[in-house]
């Protein structure tokens, strides 16, 4: 068996940040709101774990992160089957929202998403109280975001244009963002969420895990791939995890 791909997802897994209990949240929103330079924010989901597992270059982007948190039941699963402590689900779709909310009036730039959605989710966190000093859709080059982030100097930068892009921009920012403070978060869909363009799962669903069930039954078509193959293929890995650790 080749080991390289396993070896890449066991490496990963020790990077993720255990967050155990509400205390630990507060303190983890106190560094993202004081980062030395340019701090890094992403989560680690099934789908996150079959792309690294795939793509070396995919696997360097999310280790490149700063701070990497556990989403969703999948990756619950798979660090209790190497006897790891999985934490809290800090799942980007509920902490993000926690997270603004915790620092009202802060300079968000917003990258990512499409029009209309785009638009109305700013106007969205404006009417909560934070100042969007900038918007571009998701569909850019590297090298805009950085200009614009350059010429409006955020304090957060909030990515919101998928898996892998973002990561692959958070990367490219940290590393040619200079004499800055700005914490910038992967937040896949949420800029989504908050443009009611995707409802919730409801409330049950979410505390079992199964809020990719909903969204699935959302968009059959479009996340069948990803949710039905995907599930397979990430059990069949954690296998695979396992027999390198020899567990």
């Amino acid at each position: 068996m080749d080991i390289r791909s396993p070896k890449r997802i066991s490496d990963l897994l020790d990077q993720v940040r255990s967050v155990r209990c509400e205390e630990g949240v507060k303190a983890l929103f106190q560094e993202m709101k004081a980062p030395s330079g340019v701090l890094t924010v992403a989560f680690i989901n099934a789908h996150a774990v079959n792309m690294c597992w795939k793509c070396d270059k995919i696997s360097a982007d999310f280790s490149s992160v700063d701070i990497l948190l556990r989403d969703g039941k999948g990756v619950e699963v798979l660090f209790k089957s190497i006897g790891k402590d999985p934490g809290l689900n800090l799942n980007g779709t509920d902490l993000i929202p926690e997270f603004l909310r915790s620092w009202k009036g802060s300079r968000i730039s917003v990258y990512g998403t499409s029009e209309p959605w785009l638009l109305r989710a700013c106007r969205k966190l404006a009417l909560e109280g934070h100042e969007i000093i900038s918007q571009i859709d998701g569909f850019k080059t590297e090298s805009d975001y950085l200009a614009d982030a350059i010429e409006n100097e955020p304090q957060i930068i909030l990515l919101a244009m998928g898996m892998p892009k973002q990561e692959k921009v958070a990367r490219f920012l940290r590393e040619n963002l200079v004499d800055c403070n700005i914490t910038i978060i992967c937040g896949g869909a949420i800029v989504d969420f908050f443009a009611g363009r995707f409802p919730r799962a409801p409330e049950w669903m979410r505390k079992r895990g199964l809020e990719w069930l909903f969204r699935f039954l959302q968009e059959p078509m479009r996340l069948c791939k990803r949710y039905l193959l995907g599930n397979v293929l990430f059990l069949s890995r954690i296998h695979k995890v396992k027999r390198v650790l020899n567990l």
